[in-house]
């Protein structure tokens, strides 16, 4: 529950600076669609998983959250239980969140000239 709470709280935060005109609305909405898009990248690899179904590469939903759907990722991780365990992929998956949060607070200060 506390990861749902870091993703959606995470969410709220990029959206209400957007609201506010500190970041353009258009991180906002790439956050959401990449999340959205991330969190069913997963329900439908989980689902694979239980039917012994073509899976998607583990590649592809560290991709999704590098571009900005680590929030989704982590909610749907919790919700569907699924990737939550492996500790490489999880390694790969924090990595992933340091980059993309790191790449968005370098945009924020040297692209937008903010504090």
């Amino acid at each position: 529950m506390f990861a749902l709470g870091i993703a959606i709280l995470f969410l709220a935060v990029v959206c209400g600076l957007a609201a506010r005109g500190t970041l353009p609305l258009g991180v906002a909405a790439l956050y959401l669609t990449a999340s959205f898009a991330a969190a069913v990248a997963y329900s439908i690899d989980k689902s694979s998983a239980r039917s012994g179904a073509w899976r998607t590469p583990e590649r592809s939903l560290h991709v999704l959250a590098l571009i900005g759907g680590w929030p989704g990722a982590l909610a749907a991780q919790r919700i569907f239980r699924h990737k939550s365990r492996k500790p490489s992929f999880r390694f790969a998956f924090w990595v992933t969140v340091a980059l993309n949060c790191a790449a968005l607070v370098w945009f924020w200060w040297n692209l937008l000239g903010l504090p």
